[in-house]
């Protein structure tokens, strides 16, 4: 786990919050880890490099974009944002997100 990275109690925290269960995401292959998407995701945004520069440690650049873009549209990081404050959490997940969720 690199600086920066999702802990553990993170990771299980968003879990519940994003649209992993085949009930809450539309057709197609089964979605990679999603975890590593989001350091991937919040690496590209602490940074502020193209999308093309992540890492490939996250997985393919062109997978968290896309998945980025999905989860903005579909208002995913406004409800983990919300959820996040009404919970008081103070961590990695305190976010860079908070201002960036629609650049």
């Amino acid at each position: 786990m690199g600086r920066g990275d999702l802990s553990e109690a993170e990771g299980r925290v968003l879990k519940g919050l994003l649209p992993i269960d085949a009930a809450n995401r539309g057709p197609g292959p089964p979605p990679e880890e999603n975890r590593s998407i989001i350091n991937g995701i919040l690496w590209r945004l602490r940074c502020g490099t193209p999308w093309r520069d992540v890492l490939p440690k996250y997985g393919n650049w062109n997978t968290i974009y896309r998945r980025f873009r999905r989860w903005c549209e579909a208002g995913v990081w406004e409800a983990v944002s919300v959820t996040l404050a009404e919970k008081g959490g103070s961590s990695t997940l305190a976010w860079p997100l908070a201002g960036r969720v629609h650049q």
